[in-house]
């Protein structure tokens, strides 16, 4: 962590200066926080899994030409990624009603949806990113109509994609929400996913108990969140729980 210039630090992530041009360095905290910071906490290795669990899914989604901007893990906790503009949108993938969904609207908790629901929210925290339509992204000039289409488009891919991986390992994918950064080369920008994918922003479910694998257990006060992170993590093959003992030991 020494010598590295910090450029942004957010609520899971602190993001560093790259080694090479156009390239950062994120670095994956183990804090947990939810409702926008008002809850706050530390779950020992969340970073260490989380990292490891988004390097596999980013890898997988590259290999089925899914443009993104992560290029490869550094070590325990840090990737090296693309260094991107970052849409001020969050693009919410939704294939059960859960979490504000349910309070919106009213539907019943747990109802499987007809077909995928794509949602728009400002990624703005002094506002609680309030949702918002595709014309507001367009008016407000926070995308193009062509980027838009794309989003649309790359996100139903990576919704495809990720319902059958994690189903393959007994896992179904409730919702989860991914961001997306312009990558500029000269003039030209090629838009990619950003962030990551892992717990942190997938709502994860056993597929026979609906036990409950993701910050959910955090948020609602479920307990075990170190142990639901650690299962995704085994189940994708990722970590074996010696293999993660050994790295926390190592990482203390």
């Amino acid at each position: 962590m020494k010598n590295k210039e910090k450029i942004y630090e957010g609520k899971a992530k602190i993001i560093y200066k790259g080694t090479k041009p156009n390239t950062l360095i994120q670095y994956f905290k183990d804090d947990a926080t939810a409702f926008n910071n008002k809850k706050k906490s530390i779950i020992p290795g969340k970073g260490v899994l989380n990292n490891f669990i988004s390097e596999l899914l980013m890898s997988r989604l590259s290999e089925i030409n899914v443009p993104n901007h992560f290029i490869k893990r550094l070590n325990m906790r840090e990737q090296l990624v693309r260094k991107l503009e970052i849409i001020p949108v969050e693009v919410v993938v939704r294939n059960v009603a859960t979490g504000s969904l349910v309070k919106r609207l009213g539907i019943k908790d747990g109802k499987v949806l007809s077909r995928p629901i794509i949602e728009f929210y400002l990624k703005n925290d002094d506002l609680n990113d309030p949702i918002i339509s595709d014309e507001h992204i367009i008016v407000f000039e926070w995308a193009t109509h062509q980027e838009l289409e794309e989003i649309i488009s790359i996100a139903s891919r990576v919704n495809d994609f990720l319902t059958g991986y994690f189903f393959s390992q007994s896992i179904r994918l409730v919702d989860f929400k991914i961001e997306f950064g312009r990558f500029w080369d000269s003039d030209e920008s090629i838009l990619m996913l950003a962030d990551e994918i892992s717990p942190d922003n997938c709502r994860l479910w056993d597929i026979k108990t609906n036990k409950k694998l993701d910050k959910d257990r955090f948020r609602q006060d479920l307990g075990d969140v170190d142990k639901a992170y650690q299962e995704v993590a085994y189940r994708l093959g990722v970590l074996s729980e010696n293999e993660f003992k050994k790295v926390i030991k190592n990482d203390l």
